[in-house]
């Protein structure tokens, strides 16, 4: 098997999670139950893998990441908004 369409399962997989929290996080504001410390390390990593798929040219990588990335910082902000 093609281990680009293995990665890009995987993130598919693993972009779309991070829909439901999103969705959830801009419709009703509540972040309290939301670790702060945890949403900015997992920001950073994120950025870090979408970092290091333009390294190694892996589209899979990269979109995958920089769609969680976008995710995850639009969670980060409201959460310091309104957290």
């Amino acid at each position: 098997m093609n281990p680009e369409i293995v990665g890009s399962l995987a993130a598919i997989l693993t972009t779309t999670s991070y829909i439901p929290q999103l969705a959830k996080v801009l419709r009703h504001r509540d972040t309290q139950s939301i670790s702060l410390g945890m949403y900015v390390i997992l920001t950073i990593g994120i950025a870090t893998w979408f970092i290091y798929g333009a390294m190694i040219n892996s589209p899979s990588i990269m979109l995958a990441n920089g769609t969680t990335l976008v995710m995850t910082i639009a969670i980060l902000i409201t959460k310091l908004k309104h957290g």
